[in-house]
This record gives C-alpha cells, structure tokens and sequence, in this order.
C-alpha cells in the first residue's frame, strides 16, 4: 500500500494500528489477518508520539517501546473509558519507567467525571493488584469537555467532537503541517445522515479511522448500541470530502474471511477504502508549494 510520499522525505505523519477491534479481545487462528487486540493506534507527527486509546493493543506496542533507551515522552488520548479502550494501560511497560513522561486525555459530557478516578476503578483490587499509584512514570491526567481544541504544542493541534455512545465518548482530529487524521471509534450514526459536527471534524482530512462495527443488516438490531457501519462511513467521508476511509473496531466475531468481504463491498463503493489491520503502517507529507508555510 503506497502511502509514503514518492519523493521519499521524512512522512509529517505517521500511522500504525497495533489494535483494531472492539469489544473485547479476540486472538486466534481466524485473526490472524485483521488483529485481535483492541482499540490502539500510534501517531508519529514528526518526533512527537500521540497514542490513540489504550486497548490491548497498547501492551504490545509498550513492550516495542521499551526497548529504546532514550526517555519516552507521549500524548495518549482516549475516546472513552470501556473497559476494551483501557485495558492496555495496567499492561504497559513504559508507564513503569521513571525516565516515561505521559500525559493521558480524557473529554467528557459531565464536569464530575474524571480520568484519574476513572482509571482507579479499573484498577482496584481485586480487580487487578496494582493501582495508578503502582506506576513510576511522570503522568499527567488531562480532563476536557468534549469540544474543545487541544494544543499538544510543537506544531500538533487536536480538534475533539462529541460521539453518540452510551456514557459518551470522543472522536479526534490531529492537525500537525498540513496533515489530518480523523478517528472517530464508539460512534452511532444518526438516522438523518452524518451529523455536522462531525463531518467538519473530518473535513478534508487524509484519512478517517471509523467505527465500523456492524454490517447495516446487524445494524437494525442494534439501535441503540452505540456504534456504526461501514455505509455510514462512507457517508461520512464522502460528505466531508475525506481522503481514505479505514474501517475500524471490528465486531470480535468477524473472521478474516468475512472482513475481507466487508473490505471488498466498501472498497467497491469507495475507492480507497479499507479494514484496518494490526500492524499496517500508513504515512502522510502534506504538499510542498512556494509560499506555503511548510519547510
């Protein structure tokens, strides 16, 4: 998959899934392709890593990150706190190093819900023997309303919107030199067609992680569940004039034979349009042009 830019410079932005599913995780023979793990997504823009959701996908990726010897500095943040977007974090190596510097974002539709707190009721004996206080990492909680616009500094802004799904959740939008990336997991489209908010969240942008749970026959009977289809994300992105479409938070029940198919159908509607896959790495380079502001 050709996403490097052909002039062979540094990607602005970097994309690589380490967790594709949702729900729960679901390893094994008929996996293989796809991923088992859940919802993790890493983001390299320029130097600077931003960590999208802490599923279990993040264990594996926090054991490749360990092996650096430099101190580790990063963004994390997460659409929502089920349980299958946090599982990661009490399984992540770097959270244990002292020389970790973390900062972990949270939007919420209430003024008394908190990260930390959050956090703390997942790990809690005897849920789990450790508690927040176990790691020796430098982490910092960041709580926001659902709606703001986030500066992580050095060039990377997120804009947030707010996603329909039960206790709310938070999509994002990662700005860094001309460059956009879109993820919107944990959404349920609504019935009139793609809400407004989401679509200038998306606008433009060069690729969209979508919440692509459901066929739109599995659909029918789960109104209500709190999250999408692959047609309502074609819909999306057409709308917003996305660039590509990646579907995302796969059913754990869907094999690899049945998201190849999915993949096919979408595809055939959208040129571009694809399954995510644990492991596929895309990269972006916004375009060079006299008088642009770009180096």
């Amino acid at each position: 998959m050709p996403d490097a830019a052909a002039d062979q410079r540094p990607p602005d932005m970097l994309v690589r899934f380490w967790g594709t599913r949702g729900s729960i995780a679901c390893p094994g023979p008929d996996t293989t392709v796809y991923g088992g793990n859940t919802a993790c997504v890493e983001v390299r823009c320029g130097d600077r890593l931003i960590v999208l959701d802490a599923g279990s996908g993040l264990r594996p990726f926090g054991r490749l990150l360990s092996k650096a010897s430099e101190p580790l500095d990063l963004d994390l943040l997460l659409s929502h706190c089920h349980v299958d977007h946090l599982i990661g974090l009490p399984f992540f190596q770097p959270a244990f190093n002292k020389t970790t510097s973390m900062r972990l974002w949270a939007g919420h539709l209430s003024p008394r819900d908190h990260l930390e707190g959050m956090l703390s009721q997942l790990m809690v004996p005897p849920l789990l023997p450790i508690t927040p206080k176990t790691f020796r990492a430098d982490i910092t909680y960041r709580d926001f309303p659902a709606g703001d616009q986030l500066d992580l500094g050095g060039g990377v802004l997120v804009q947030t919107a707010a996603l329909n799904h039960p206790g709310g959740a938070t999509g994002y939008r990662i700005e860094y030199h001309g460059c956009a990336v879109a993820y919107v997991t944990d959404h349920e489209h609504l019935p009139g067609g793609p809400d407004p908010a989401l679509v200038a969240l998306v606008r433009d942008a060069d690729l969209v992680i979508y919440d692509s749970t459901f066929t739109p026959a599995e659909y029918l009977n789960r109104v209500g569940w709190g999250h999408s289809t692959w047609e309502a994300g074609i819909a999306l992105a057409e709308r917003a004039g996305a660039k590509r479409l990646a579907l995302f938070h796969h059913d754990p029940a869907r094999d690899d034979e049945a998201l190849d198919h999915i993949e096919r159908e979408a595809a055939a509607r959208l040129p571009g349009a694809f399954a995510a896959r644990e492991g596929q790495v895309l990269m972006f380079n916004a375009p060079r042009g006299d008088g642009d502001g770009i180096p």
